[in-house]
């Protein structure tokens, strides 16, 4: 991985060695993160029969997470601008060592939502804060290539928790699990203190550089953003969206529309994420020559959100003919909007970076919770209104899919380059 050739006397550059040992380090936590995250779609029937779950509540379950993980993003990237990657990634991650050990005990709904919120506050800073140092450390294309090489990451932890996990549970059970990923959030914790650098606080701010306020500065040049704004819907919506379907609503559809056992079910939530890992693994490769020939974020992004929307429309009016690869196609489709993150990290200096990121993946997973609840509500709301279960889900589905185009349509109108002016 490329690092950057000349930075900020300063800051802290890497060599290509420590480079690719500090990403290995902050990729096995954002694995952990991933594996927690998308648990409950393999473990959505199990659930359902342990605590008589209804789809609304299966959708808040899923959608707690993110609820903790939507919370905490604000105050996350101001500590991540202050104090660094390192201390406050060690620090989030104790809470979700916590939350893992408290899921595993849940004698109620009650207490497995609060576990899950904490879970979702302990791992939120899991992606953000290696973006974070990355923005630093690494030149830009590189820093578009570990992104998606991080996402990559992620797909491997989501398909780890789809037919490992399925192949588990009669041997352990679902409680025991929770154990085993409570020991691997300590075993990464531990790499990270020992391999990732310490931070040198506002390093690399120039005096009168936009967004170089300091540390201290708020959130007002964010928010203040037309690039920010133009991004912060598709945020909300289509990859808050493509979030909740990968982890949650994939499952249930499989299983529920499409007729498939649960076993059938984790088979292709595995083929999704394998799906997702190999998208990953190739926007990585591509990306550095695709800005070399002025293919930009935004440029690929106004490309691939249609036919992400096109995807997800077909999936929709086939029914119970869609299965895992219509859902696999919509989300490879959608995966675009990962490169979103970086380019809003990028927009603005290496000393605001933390709070911008934050801020936008703010908007990402206030919307997985919104969409994610929202569609277990939709579904149960449609069921009581008379509809079959199957045409129940097309609505909530068909709803949810109104929302991304008028998402789509607002990033075309607003006029904005990649910068926080």
């Amino acid at each position: 991985m490329p690092v950057a050739t000349a930075c900020p006397a300063s800051s802290l550059p890497l060599d290509r060695k420590t480079a690719a040992i500090v990403f290995l380090a902050f990729a096995a936590a954002y694995f952990c993160s991933a594996l927690v995250r998308a648990i409950t779609a393999t473990l959505s029937p199990v659930l359902s029969q342990d605590f008589a779950l209804q789809a609304r509540d299966l959708g808040l379950l899923g959608a707690g997470y993110f609820l903790g993980f939507a919370s905490t993003q604000l105050p996350l990237g101001a500590w991540l601008d202050r104090h660094g990657p390192k201390r406050v990634i060690l620090c989030f991650l104790s809470l979700a060592v916590l939350g893992c050990l408290a899921f595993s005990l849940a004698g109620t709904f009650a207490w497995l939502l609060a576990a899950r919120v904490l879970v979702g506050m302990g791992v939120s800073a899991c992606l953000m804060a290696p973006l974070t140092g990355y923005r630093r450390w690494f030149d830009g294309p590189a820093v578009l290539r570990a992104n998606s090489w991080m996402l990559m990451t992620g797909s491997l932890g989501m398909l780890a928790s789809t037919l490992p996990v399925q192949w588990l549970m009669p041997l352990t059970g679902w409680r025991p699990l929770f154990w085993i990923l409570a020991a691997m959030i300590l075993l990464s914790m531990g790499v990270i203190a020992w391999v990732v650098p310490a931070w040198q606080k506002n390093a690399d701010a120039t005096p009168g550089a936009p967004g170089t306020a300091g540390a201290e500065a708020s959130y007002a040049m964010v928010w203040r953003s037309r690039y920010f704004q133009k991004m912060s819907p598709l945020a909300f919506f289509n990859y808050g969206g493509l979030v909740a379907v990968q982890t949650l609503w994939a499952g249930p559809w499989m299983v529920k529309v499409a007729g498939y056992t649960p076993l059938e079910a984790a088979t292709g939530l595995f083929y999704i994420n394998a799906a997702m890992l190999v998208t990953f693994w190739a926007w990585g490769m591509v990306n550095p020559w695709l800005v070399g020939r002025g293919w930009s974020a935004n440029r690929l992004i106004g490309w691939g959100v249609p036919v992400s929307l096109l995807v997800l429309a077909a999936n929709i009016f086939a029914g119970s003919a869609t299965g895992w690869l219509g859902w696999a196609l919509f989300c490879m489709s959608s995966s675009a909007l990962g490169l979103a993150q970086p380019a809003v990290g990028m927009a603005f200096s290496p000393s605001l970076a933390g709070r911008a990121m934050s801020a936008y993946n703010l908007m990402i997973f206030g919307g997985v919770f919104v969409v994610q609840w929202g569609i277990g509500l939709a579904v149960d709301a449609f069921r009581a209104a008379g509809l079959t279960e199957v045409a129940s889900f097309q609505a909530a589905m068909g709803v949810f899919l109104c929302c991304c185009i008028a998402s789509y349509g607002y990033f075309l109108s607003v006029n904005a380059d990649n910068s926080p002016q």
